[in-house]
């Protein structure tokens, strides 16, 4: 397959992780370091993405609560909204070029419904292209 005709369903990670509305900031912490990730899209009860949560907003929350001894935060408090999303049929190299522009390096992949379908990361997006252009050195 082509990287032309790829799409991001092909390379997404299924069934990704994913951070609930009303979970508390210290719990957050703990998945995205225990799962190795800069961040998590945010969802409700029926996996329908609100938001998108990293690391960065993370510490900057705990800093500022710790700082005062303040309440801890939840997600919500936090968290960007309208993150950006891609769906599932989108074309790798277009999403290549979209990342090139963008700051996120974590795109939550959602349904018609924006329901939580999957994961892209700019990895995913390297590895796929790399693999693409093996068939530039062979020849």
């Amino acid at each position: 397959m082509s990287e032309a005709s790829k799409k991001v369903s092909d390379v997404m990670a299924r069934h990704p992780a994913s951070i609930k509305v009303g979970t508390d900031i210290t719990d957050v912490v703990d998945i995205l370091l225990r799962l190795k990730t800069t961040g998590l899209p945010v969802v409700a009860d029926n996996r329908k993405v609100v938001g998108f949560i990293s690391e960065q907003d993370c510490l900057r929350s705990l800093l500022v609560s710790s700082y005062h001894c303040e309440g801890s935060p939840v997600v919500e408090d936090i968290m960007h909204i309208d993150p950006y999303t891609l769906a599932a049929e989108d074309n790798l190299v277009d999403v290549a070029n979209l990342m090139i522009m963008q700051k996120p390096k974590i795109y939550p992949v959602v349904d018609d419904s924006g329901t939580l379908v999957g994961l892209l990361t700019r990895g995913h997006v390297l590895n796929a292209l790399k693999d693409s252009r093996q068939h530039c050195d062979a020849g």
